[in-house]
């Protein structure tokens, strides 16, 4: 009975203990975790660090993020090259030829006339004004 009281004892005065000592095992593994990925981000920083002192890399940030290029170069900018991918409400095509009702060398006199009529000075002059006839109707604007 004396060593079942013993024993009794002893695990109700060391409980606290070992409670507090697992609790503590957590917490270092906790820590421990956090540190590994600290020091993963730290070599990443190293590595993007150690990227941009190479003046290759630096050159062709540039030309990419900045648009930046040399004299003389010749760049192109592609502006939404893969088109639209909603892909909405599509327009029907009609298989019927349809014809134009304006007169294309009404519109070229006219271009002509404009053309030949305004002048290209300063602002404070005036601007000499050409009605034309519309093309669809035959009517002045």
């Amino acid at each position: 009975m004396t060593v079942l009281v013993l024993l009794i004892a002893g695990v109700i005065t060391l409980s606290p203990t070992l409670t507090i000592l697992a609790e503590q095992q957590q917490e270092i593994a906790q820590l421990e975790a956090a540190l590994d990925e600290s020091q993963g981000q730290v070599r990443d920083l190293e590595e993007q660090r150690e990227r941009w002192r190479d003046p290759a890399y630096v050159e062709t940030q540039a030309r990419e993020r900045l648009l930046f290029v040399y004299p003389g170069d010749i760049t192109y900018l592609v502006i939404d090259d893969l088109g639209d991918e909603g892909g909405g409400d599509e327009i029907a095509v009609s298989q019927d030829i349809v014809e134009s009702q304006s007169d294309w060398r009404k519109a070229l006199l006219g271009s002509f006339l404009v053309a030949a009529t305004t002048s290209r000075g300063s602002e404070t002059e005036e601007k000499a004004t050409v009605v034309i006839p519309s093309p669809d109707t035959g009517r002045q604007p």
